[in-house]
């Protein structure tokens, strides 16, 4: 019996769970880094919390006898990445990133694309006046000191009691979206740009779609470097991986 650790964080974690739990020989332990107070539970064997930095990965892995590892989380969750890259190869076991592709700027778009969440904070002053932010909740505090602008903040989980929030409506909800609420909740609060991480898939790309159709601006926050590797773009991709490497059936 082969041990594969995913490191979730997205959706295609879940996914690639309950995938995985088909393949004859094979066992799978998810590791949810826990920022997420009620996650989706993948199938299967779960761990929640982070493991302290390449030391502890790097234990973890030998300590569990894990013989493979795939990378399935989001792809801003760069310093996870970058650790598990190095605790990898210290140990010395295949590595697989499941990177979804970005969202590319279409015909229609409005588009500003900046580096991070401080450029894009930057890039609002005197021109925007109400914005829907859409990147989580853990970096709300970048834009508190916006106090012109008012904010409409989507997110997952209400952020902590003594958080530094900016001026406007917190609003608690998991995707998937869909256009036809998007484009409702553009007009409802009079957005006139939305803050995004290009962070790619469907389950949050209908706001694009409503920014487009509405005219309405998106600054688009890039995604940071990921480390060298083999990748893939999808669960399906994966999966094939594992039973190329294994010679696994399902």
């Amino acid at each position: 019996m082969l041990r594969v650790l995913i490191l979730g964080g997205i959706g295609d974690a879940v996914e690639l769970a309950a995938k995985v739990a088909n393949i004859h020989g094979i066992e799978a332990i998810t590791s949810l880094a826990g920022s997420t107070r009620k996650p989706n539970l993948p199938l299967g064997n779960v761990r929640i919390g982070g493991f302290g930095g390449v030391a502890g990965l790097t234990t973890y892995l030998r300590e569990m006898h894990i013989d493979l590892l795939i990378d399935a989380t989001h792809p801003f969750a760069d310093q996870i990445s970058a650790n598990a890259a190095i605790a990898a190869e210290e140990v010395g076991i295949p590595r697989l990133m499941v990177v979804r592709p970005p969202w590319e700027k279409l015909e229609g778009d409005n588009w500003l694309e900046v580096e991070n969440n401080l450029a894009a904070a930057a890039a609002l002053s005197n021109q925007s006046q109400r914005v829907f932010l859409t990147i989580g909740r853990q970096e709300i505090a970048t834009f508190a000191n916006l106090a012109e602008i008012w904010f409409l903040m989507r997110m997952i989980d209400p952020p902590d009691a003594d958080a530094i929030v900016p001026a406007g409506l917190i609003i608690s909800d998991r995707g998937p979206f869909n256009l036809e609420k998007e484009q409702e909740i553009l007009l409802k609060y009079n957005i006139d740009t939305i803050v995004s991480k290009n962070s790619g898939g469907s389950a949050t790309y209908p706001k694009i779609i409503a920014a487009r159709k509405l005219g309405i601006k998106v600054v688009m926050v890039k995604r940071p470097p990921i480390p060298p590797g083999e990748q893939v773009p999808d669960v399906e991709s994966a999966v094939k991986w594992l039973l190329d490497l294994t010679g696994g059936e399902k």
